[in-house]
């Protein structure tokens, strides 16, 4: 590791040194992009190039040359241009005009892009035309080899898994675009990108020829806009028949065709399901998360507080995973791509030849995997928009989505519907995940709800005998309360899900419930039927920039009956997060050596590029700076601990 003054970042193609800035932020996402994304190499690429513009020198922000070229204003092929977020492409000096200038200067240059990141992409071609240089807008410039006809509509070896955070540029233009241009409001605008994403994903899992397209010449005109149309329709009509529980057959494609080929463009170079799953998660559950919160205390687990759930309680591929409360499915993601992981070491030790397994194993393995998925990962929740949004969430990550319905997890499972209680019922699941709605504002109230719980009964603590004990009515029988929070009932809820004896869960819970003396009826209840593993204290900023309250990830197992009736006297891990990688305004923060300088640690990075028209395998470095975050830290420090004391 070293150290870089703050506000500093460390540029992914020369490594020079430069000031932390709105637009470097987007040229450093576009740096990645062209490695990684469009294959170029690094030694291809100039950052800072400068050019000779009439009588004056200007600065391009990335030039690309040809292979082995000498880096020249005449050997420039690909210019871009990066601006910070908010920039118009009509902006006298920075929009669209200076590009276009920068490109007029410069001979062999083919194309060009602007971009401000989240907001606009524009590419640009040259053509003569009657002996004229003609700049045409065009969807996309090509990859490294790639032909300009291939840009427009690339094979299915030619998509490419997303870098960094230009999926989630894509995910944002494409939202404000509809927002935009098709009258609708934010969420509604969210569900029309969801039914196109679906197609996208449909058509990547397709073995026919890539229907997820738009041309250049389509998108400019009504015909060719309508062509795109008709395409996309066909595989969302493919999406209902597949999905019928997410997509009503009577549902339709809502977006205009002119808008339809505008987001088409944005994401049709991607592979969606190849990308890797945090650039996908990063950039679905923001979207998300701008368009789906509710006002029952929704408040979507950050991606490493559900890394370290799941680490810690390491779910095997045979393992039966809910999560009661599941949101947008972070938990359920989380899970399910590390049991997978484990399944496909488990096949691959078992393999004769692993690098050349034979058709059986294979399909060994595949039906495995497919059980894993249709049985074993299982999600409910009250909102059905939050349903619907985590199958998306898993289809985009392995599927999974069968095992997800919509239900009250509180109610009692006999009156779930019968898509609910065909995948879930207590005592059957070998671990839960969960992040229950909290807030002063939520209260259960409903009779027939509370009547299932005992953390629904009066309580008072009984001096003489030094414990809690549930208050009895006049005809013999517990007293209800009139009201509870969620939060609480689904502690018992979640409890009762368990396997008894083996079953565990990790909850982040409230920590007024875990410390407040009028609530010590809930701590002893919660000992009195399982046994503690783990309390993490997490840091108060968690939830921020949207609730404070604080929490702790609680870890417990289930007692059998027996269990239940020894004493028993056992350690507990405990530890304290002060560090989660973001402030209260959700701004990620770095790690520091004690000078104050950033911390920056070397990476290796494997990606494909194109020299001399064949691809090659190479490995580059790349410096970034350390996230000031503990919560990776925790699920190995458990594990020393429980084999320290027999855990």
């Amino acid at each position: 590791m070293s150290a870089i003054p703050e506000n500093v970042v460390v540029d992914f193609i020369d490594g020079t040194l430069r000031k932390k800035t709105p637009e470097e932020y987007v040229r450093q996402n576009v740096e990645r992009s062209l490695v990684q994304e469009y294959k170029y190499s690094k030694e291809n690429i100039s950052v800072e190039q400068s050019i000779k513009v009439g009588s004056s020198r200007k600065s391009v922000d990335l030039a690309i040359y040809k292979d082995e070229a000498e880096k020249s204003q005449e050997n420039i092929r690909i210019i871009v241009e990066c601006k910070k977020e908010g920039t118009s492409p009509k902006d006298k000096k920075e929009g669209v005009d200076q590009l276009r200038s920068y490109m007029a200067a410069c001979p062999n240059c083919d194309f060009g892009l602007w971009t401000n990141g989240s907001n606009e992409r524009i590419c640009l071609m040259r053509s003569e035309k009657n002996g004229t240089v003609v700049l045409t807008e065009v969807i996309d410039f090509p990859q490294k080899g790639q032909s300009t006809s291939e840009a427009e509509r690339p094979k299915r070896d030619q998509l490419r898994p997303a870098a960094s955070d230009n999926l989630l540029f894509a995910f944002r233009r494409c939202h404000n675009y509809i927002s935009g241009n098709q009258g609708l409001q934010k969420p509604e605008a969210f569900w029309e990108l969801l039914k196109v994403i679906f197609c996208k994903i449909e058509d990547e899992r397709s073995t026919k020829e890539i229907e997820f397209y738009v041309l250049n010449t389509e998108k400019s005109s009504s015909d060719g806009q309508l062509r795109c149309l008709k395409r996309i329709e066909k595989l969302f009509s493919d999406v209902k028949k597949k999905f019928p529980l997410i997509f009503k057959a009577a549902e339709d494609l809502e977006l205009s065709k002119e808008v339809l080929a505008y987001v088409v463009s944005q994401v049709q170079r991607y592979s969606l399901l190849d990308s890797p799953v945090d650039v996908k998660g990063v950039a679905y559950e923001e979207i998300v998360g701008s368009n789906l919160r509710g006002d029952r205390g929704e408040f979507f687990t950050p991606r490493n507080a559900c890394r370290m759930a799941v680490e810690m309680l390491n779910p095997g591929p045979n393992d039966r995973i809910i999560d009661p409360s599941c949101g947008t499915g972070g938990f359920l993601v989380t899970a399910m791509n590390l049991a997978l992981e484990k399944l496909e070491t488990q096949k691959q030790n078992t393999w004769k030849n692993p690098s050349a397994p034979s058709q059986t194993e294979l399909l060994e393995y595949y039906r495995a995997r497919e059980e894993l998925l249709r049985n074993n990962i299982v999600g409910l929740d009250l909102n059905p928009n939050l349903v619907r949004a985590a199958k998306m969430n898993m289809v985009m990550n392995n599927d999974g989505a069968g095992g997800l319905a919509q239900a009250d997890s509180l109610r009692d499972p006999i009156t779930w519907s019968d898509e609910a209680r065909s995948v879930a019922s207590l005592g059957s699941f070998d671990l839960v995940f969960t992040n229950p709605p909290f807030g002063t504002n939520i209260k259960i109230d409903l009779p027939d709800v509370l009547s299932q719980f005992e953390l629904a009964c009066t309580w008072d603590w009984d001096e003489a005998l030094g414990k809690w004990s549930k208050r009895i009515n006049r005809h013999g029988e517990p007293k209800r309360q009139s009201s509870q929070p969620p939060e609480i009932l689904f502690i018992e809820r979640c409890v009762q899900l368990l396997k008894p004896g083996t079953g565990r869960m990790a909850m982040v819970i409230p920590n007024g419930i875990l410390n407040n003396p009028p609530l010590g009826y809930v701590r002893q209840w919660l000992m009195d039927n399982c046994q503690i593993l783990a309390v993490i204290d997490m840091q108060r900023d968690l939830f921020q920039p949207r609730n404070d309250t604080q929490t702790s990830m609680v870890l417990v197992r289930r007692l059998t009956d027996d269990e239940k009736s020894k004493s028993r006297d056992y350690p507990v891990f405990f530890t304290v997060t002060d560090k989660i990688g973001h402030d209260k305004r959700g701004n990620p923060i770095f790690l520091r050596d004690q000078d104050g300088n950033d911390v920056i640690e070397e990476h290796e990075l494997d990606v494909t590029v194109i020299v001399d028209g064949e691809e090659q395998l190479t490995t580059i470095r790349e410096s970034v700076r350390v996230v000031d975050d503990q919560l990776p830290l925790v699920p190995s420090l458990f594990h020393e601990w429980r084999e320290e004391n027999g855990v």
